[in-house]
C-alpha cells in the first residue's frame, strides 16, 4: 500500500490505543492461570493477534467479548507431578518479536514440544543467548537462524545467566517461564540491564497475576551491575478481570506531532501514573521546548520553539524514530545515543530512520550506537520506504507536518503491526491522506 500524505498541521484529541507491551503479557499470563480471565483491551493488532494464535495453538480458549477478550487457560495435563500444555502444536509468530522471545521459553517450560514460524524479518533476528540458556536447561532447538524452529524438551528450573545488553525480552520470556517450573528460578543479569521498564512492566503483571519477583541488586566480582530476578515456584492466579493500559509508545507520534505543529495535540486515555517507560515522551518533548500537559488520563503537547537536544535513549529505543523526526526540525544539532538495539528491531532503525528521513531533507547521519541530527525549520517531502517496519512508517506520517511538498510512504500497510487504526486517527486530528494498492 501506498500512503500519499498532503501535509498539514495536526489538531485536537485522539484515544490511545491498547499497549501491545502489556496485552502481550497480560494475555499470556491469563492463559496460564488457573481459571478464566476477563481482560479488558479495546484494540489489537497483528502483534497480539499472534500471541492469542500461540496461545490457541497450546490449548487457550481466547474469545472476543464486548471491550476484549475472555481467555480460557489452556488445559494441562499432569506428567511427573508437572503440568504440561497440548504438544505438537505449530505456534505462528507472524512478525512479532515479542511473541517468540515471550512463547519459546513458556513452551520450554510446558514440555510443549512445539515448531515455531514465523514471517519477514523475525528469522533472522536473534535468539542468543536466550536459546542457548534454554538448551543448557534442557530443551532441544532445530533449526536456529530461520524457521520452523523446533523446540522439544522440558525446561528446568535454575540460575539463568544473561548480559543486560541484549533485548529485555529474554528476560521477560524467562520471567513469563519461571512460575510454571519445577523449583526456584533466578534470572541473573550482568551489566547496565538495557530497556529495563519493560521487564519491570512483566513484574508489574506477573504480581497481577500472583506471581512475586524480588529482586536484588548488587555487582559481579569485576564490578559489574548484577540483577537478579528470583521467582519461588508458584502459579498464576487469575485476578479475575484485568485491564490493559493505553499505549505510550503509539501516543508518542501524536504528541510529537503537537511539538512539530501549529496547535495542541491531546491522546486521551494514557495514565501518568503508567509504568511503561514510553511515558516519558512527554519529557523528551518538553526538553525540546515544546509545553506539556497532563493529568491522569490525558496528555497534551503544544508548539514552541525547539532546539536541539542530547539523550540517551536506552531505556526508550522505540521512540528514536519519532524523537528524530522532532529533532530534524529542531534548531541546532540533536545527539541520540544508547540506540544500539534499533539494528535489531523490525528494520535496522538507526539506518532507516537516518536514510528516511534523510530523503525528506533531513540531516540525520549515523554515529556509533545513535544519530546525530542537525535541525532545519522545514523539511521538503519526498518518497520514502517503511522497510516493513510500523514505527518507520509512521515516523515519516510525523514528519510530513513539517514537509513542503506531499510526502510518500511505501509499504505503509506495515502499520498494522502495531496500530491498524493509524491512517483513521491521522484523518481525526486533521490529517490529508490518501491510500493506494501498489
Amino acid at each position: 500500500m501506498l500512503a500519499r500524505i498532503n501535509p498539514k498541521p495536526l489538531s485536537g484529541t485522539v484515544p490511545a490505543i491498547a499497549s501491545k507491551s502489556m496485552a502481550h503479557r497480560i494475555i499470556i499470563a491469563a492463559a496460564l492461570a488457573n481459571g478464566v480471565t476477563r481482560v479488558a483491551c479495546d484494540t489489537t493488532c497483528a502483534d497480539i493477534d499472534a500471541t492469542i494464535r500461540c496461545l490457541a495453538a497450546l490449548g487457550a480458549r481466547i474469545t472476543l467479548i464486548e471491550g476484549g477478550y475472555e481467555i480460557h487457560p489452556m488445559p494441562k495435563s499432569l506428567e511427573h507431578g508437572l503440568l504440561r500444555a497440548l504438544a505438537g502444536g505449530t505456534l505462528d509468530c507472524g512478525e512479532s518479536g515479542s511473541t517468540l522471545r515471550f512463547m519459546l521459553p513458556v513452551a520450554c517450560a510446558l514440555g510443549a514440544d512445539a515448531t515455531f514460524v514465523g514471517a519477514g524479518r523475525l528469522g533472522q533476528r536473534p535468539l542468543a543467548p536466550l536459546s542457548d540458556e534454554l538448551m543448557a536447561a534442557g530443551c532441544t532447538l532445530e533449526g536456529m537462524g530461520g524457521f520452523p524452529l523446533r523446540e522439544t524438551g522440558r525446561m528446568r528450573p535454575g540460575r539463568f545467566e544473561l548480559p543486560g545488553n541484549v533485548s529485555s525480552q529474554y528476560i521477560s520470556g524467562l520471567l513469563l517461564a519461571a512460575p510454571l517450573l519445577d523449583g526456584d528460578t533466578q534470572v541473573a543479569v550482568t551489566g547496565t540491564l538495557e530497556s529495563r521498564p519493560y521487564v519491570d512492566l512483566t513484574i508489574d503483571v506477573l504480581s497481577s497475576f500472583g506471581v512475586n519477583v524480588s529482586i536484588e541488586e548488587g555487582a559481579t566480582p569485576g564490578g559489574l551491575p548484577l540483577t537478579v530476578f528470583s521467582v519461588a515456584r508458584q502459579g498464576y492466579r487469575t485476578p479475575g478481570v484485568i485491564a490493559v493500559e493505553g499505549d505510550w509508545s503509539n501516543a508518542a507520534f501524536w504528541l510529537c506531532a503537537g511539538a512539530l505543529g501549529k496547535h495542541s495535540v491531546t491522546v486521551r486515555g494514557v495514565s501518568s501514573n503508567s509504568i511503561q517507560g514510553d511515558r516519558a515522551i512527554n519529557a523528551a518533548l518538553m526538553l525540546f521546548g515544546a509545553k506539556g500537559q497532563r493529568n491522569a488520563r490525558t496528555a497534551t503537547i503544544r508548539p514552541d520553539r525547539l532546539r536541539g537536544i542530547e539523550l540517551d535513549a536506552h531505556d526508550i529505543p522505540d521512540l528514536v524514530p519519532v524523537l528524530s523526526a522532532v529533532a530534524a526540525c529542531a534548531e541546532g544539532t540533536t545527539r541520540l545515543t544508547g540506540c544500539a538495539r534499533l539494528v535489531l528491531k523490525e528494520s535496522n532503525r538507526l539506518i532507516t530512520t537516518a536514510e528516511e528521513l534523510c530523503k525528506l531533507g533531513a540531516d540525520v547521519r549515523v554515529e556509533g550506537d545513535g544519530l546525530v541530527i542537525e535541525g532545519r525549520e522545514r523539511l521538503a517531502g519526498g518518497r520514502v520506504n517503511s522497510h516493513n517496519d510500523h514505527r518507520i512508517a509512521m515516523m515519516a506520517v510525523i514528519a510530513a507536518v513539517r514537509c513542503d511538498g506531499p510526502v510518500e510512504i511505501e509499504d505503509a500497510e506495515a502499520v498494522n503491526k502495531s496500530y491498524p487504526a493509524f491512517f483513521d486517527h491521522y484523518r481525526l486530528l486533521g490529517g490529508d491522506v490518501e491510500l493506494f494498492d501498489e
